[in-house]
Parts: C-alpha cells; sequence; structure tokens
C-alpha cells in the first residue's frame, strides 16, 4: 500500500475541520456573555447556569453518540449534528427571550455539538495505531486553533455588528464547514481496504489487533476507572479558565479586546501542546506524559490564581492550555492503547460522557463564587486542587498495552 494514499490522512483533515468549527463558537460564549446581559437585561448568572446545561448536555449525551458512531459509523452522525448545532446556536441568536435561548443553547445546540468531539476522535483511533498520538494530535489541535483565532474575532465582530449577528453568522458558517467535513468521514480503515497507518498488513493483537475489550468488559477494569476518575476531576473545573479568564483580565483593568487574547493564549499553548505531546507519545509511551501534563496543569491554575496583570496571567494561560491539550489528545489515544480501537466510540463515549458532562459544574459553581466574594482566585485555587488529585489518579495508571496484549480484563 502506498502511504501517499492513505484515505487516514483525510479523516484527520475532516476530524480537524469540525473541531475547529464547533469548539470557536462555544469558547466564543465568554466574549459574549456581557453584551448578552447588557442587550438584554439577562443575568450573567442565568447565562452561565444555561451553558452549564449545554456542557453537561452534549458531554452526557456524547456516550450515545460514541456508541452510534461504532454502530452506524461517523457520517451520518456528524452530518445529523452539523444540522442541529446550526438550529441551536441560530434560535439562541434570536432569541426574544431567555427561555428561547435556554431552548437554543440548553437544549437543540447540545445535541449537535455531541457528535464532534467523541465521533471524531474515536474515528481516527480506529484509522491509527503506531501514529495515533501524532494523528490525534492534529485532529484535535483544531480546537486550539479555535481557541486562537474565534474570540477576538469574536470581540470584534460583536463591537461593530452586535451579538445577535455575530453569533447567527459563527453558527451558519460553522455548520456548513461540519456538514462538508462529514462527506469525508469512513469508520475504519478495513472499509476501505486498507490497514491502520497506511501499513501493509494489520497491527499485531498486542499493537491494537484483534476486537480488544467492548465498553462492558473496559468497565471491569482498575485502569477505566483510573482513567475515567483522572478525567472526571480535571474536567470538573477545565472550563473556568475558558470562561472566566476574559472577566477576570476585564476585572484586572484589561482592556476587553484585549482581554479576549488570554482566551487566545490558552490556545496557542494547547496548540504545542497537542502537536509537541501526541508524537512523542508515540515514541515514549503516554503514562508518564500524562503525569506531567498533569502537573503543569496544576500549577498552571495557581498561577492564574495568583496574578495581578498580563505579566502573570498571560504564561498561567499558555501553560493551562499547553497541559490542557496534551491531556485531552491523550484521552482517546490511552483508550485505544488499553482497551484496543474497535469499541472506541463508545468506550470514550462512557469516558467522556461522564467526566466531561461534570464540566458543566465549574464554570456555574465559579460565577458563584464571585458573586458571593467578588473574586474569580478562590475558584482557580479549587480547580488548581481538583488537577493535584488527577495527578494522583494518573500516577497508578499500569503499563499502556497491557489489557489488549492479554485481552483479558481484570475483574474488580
Amino acid at each position: 500500500m502506498n502511504p501517499t494514499n492513505f484515505y487516514g490522512r483525510k479523516v484527520v483533515g475532516a476530524a480537524f475541520s469540525v473541531l475547529f468549527v464547533v469548539y470557536s463558537i462555544q469558547f466564543s460564549f465568554g466574549t459574549f456573555v456581557d453584551d448578552i446581559a447588557t442587550d438584554t437585561g439577562w443575568s450573567e448568572t442565568r447565562l452561565q447556569l444555561i451553558f452549564a446545561i449545554y456542557i453537561f448536555t452534549y458531554s452526557a449525551l456524547s456516550a450515545v453518540t460514541g456508541v452510534f458512531t461504532d454502530r452506524f459509523g461517523p457520517r451520518r452522525v456528524v452530518a445529523i449534528g452539523a444540522v442541529l448545532l446550526t438550529a441551536g446556536y441560530t434560535i439562541w441568536a434570536s432569541a426574544p427571550n431567555i427561555w428561547v435561548a435556554f431552548l437554543g443553547l440548553g437544549v437543540i445546540a447540545p445535541l449537535g455539538m455531541s457528535a464532534s468531539w467523541v465521533p471524531c476522535n474515536a474515528t481516527v483511533v480506529r484509522w491509527f495505531v503506531e501514529r495515533r498520538g501524532t494523528a490525534l494530535a492534529i485532529a484535535t489541535s483544531g480546537t486550539s486553533m479555535a481557541n486562537i483565532v474565534a474570540p477576538p474575532i469574536a470581540a470584534t465582530l460583536v463591537k461593530a455588528y452586535g451579538w445577535r449577528t455575530t453569533l447567527a453568522s459563527f453558527a451558519l458558517a460553522g455548520g456548513a464547514v461540519m456538514l462538508m467535513s462529514s462527506i469525508w468521514f469512513r469508520r475504519d480503515p478495513e472499509s476501505m481496504g486498507q490497514h491502520p497507518d497506511g501499513k501493509s498488513e494489520g497491527p499485531k493483537i498486542a499493537d491494537g489487533g484483534g476486537e480488544g475489550l467492548t465498553a462492558k468488559q473496559a468497565t471491569r477494569t482498575v485502569t477505566y476507572w483510573l482513567i475515567l476518575c483522572m478525567y472526571a476531576l480535571t474536567f470538573l473545573v477545565v472550563f473556568v479558565p475558558f470562561v472566566h479568564s476574559n472577566q477576570f483580565a476585564v476585572d484586572l483593568g484589561v482592556e476587553s479586546v484585549t482581554a479576549a487574547t488570554v482566551i487566545s493564549s490558552i490556545g496557542v499553548g494547547g496548540l504545542v501542546g497537542r502537536l509537541l505531546v501526541g508524537p512523542i507519545s508515540d515514541r515514549f509511551g503516554r503514562k508518564q506524559l500524562v503525569i506531567a501534563a498533569f502537573a503543569l496543569e496544576t500549577l498552571a491554575f495557581f498561577g492564574i490564581a495568583s496574578s495581578q496583570g498580563l505579566a502573570l496571567l498571560y504564561p498561567s494561560a499558555i501553560v493551562f492550555g499547553f497541559s490542557y491539550g496534551a491531556t485531552v489528545t491523550l484521552l482517546p489515544a490511552l483508550v485505544g492503547d488499553y482497551f484496543g480501537r474497535h469499541h472506541a466510540g463508545a468506550i470514550v463515549g462512557r469516558i467522556f460522557g461522564t467526566a466531561g458532562s461534570l464540566a458543566a459544574i465549574g464554570p456555574y459553581v465559579a460565577q458563584l463564587l464571585v458573586d458571593s466574594s467578588g473574586s474569580y482566585r478562590f475558584a482557580f485555587v479549587l480547580s488548581g486542587v481538583a488537577n493535584a488529585a488527577a495527578l494522583i489518579m494518573a500516577m497508578r495508571l499500569p503499563h499502556a498495552g497491557q489489557l489488549t496484549a492479554n485481552a483479558s480484563p481484570t475483574r474488580s
């Protein structure tokens, strides 16, 4: 097989495109909040609650879209998601009251968003074994590129055209790109008469060949629960910087458009983290890298909490982005390494559906802490503590590949 004709390259490109557009919309939320509240009179706390429901719903539904991806293939799942995501955000952009806004952002949009992260990454896992970390790094870098590009553009457009026009434009453009990208998805290399990584033969069982473990078998292993718990702890607080760093910078005296670049700096760090850690993990293994990433993420939260201005806030945000990008990229890779690739959609979906849904709590609780204390610092400190606990869990992981090599789950 000629590696240059390997269809997996197109799958990675499609995954990058989908993740870029959906997270461009999501990570711009922090730049919309003040303008929405000022224009409509809706309280920021209620808006944060709707956003929390959005995160919870799409994360929880990822357990379903993961199974659908394994069963029906990613093309149909992503295409349907594109239509629902566009509809949800368009309804929110035109909402005459907060209840219609809730219908758009809290009910319909998350149905579409659930068809992005898990289906895209689970499909990439199926297409790659030896270069799995590299492929996932490229695909998920779309998320980091969204961090870099979208918030400043959104902030500028909101000032020029208002939040409704900007949000509707993001929704229509993003939905169109997501729908077109769905055309390039295929379930796995076998469906195209190819093998993972473009090789001339399939991988050995110890390297990710064979059927691997089903989702039910995976949940009977200690490793599954370690991965679930450590990602639950970090996802619990992971959106706090994305949602609140913009306003935190404003409270420190930074001008609003400049403050939006703090979110972009997270994206810069995330892009470097994904593109660097993914390929390195292919060569040196993923356990030590995920431990290092959680350690850096812990330090980054404490750095943000200690910031008095951009001098510390920028580097702390970059380090947070680097470590967050690394840990998120390594999640589907860890699932593929430990449990095999054939049921990756269901297993990644279960972990992301459970752990990711907790991400809904962090930004809303942070807003409540701000309302009661007048400061974001305590929320960032608690976020650092949660990541320290995740670090302890990561240190207990076994060597990657142990479960798929033995093809026998450890009963718990």
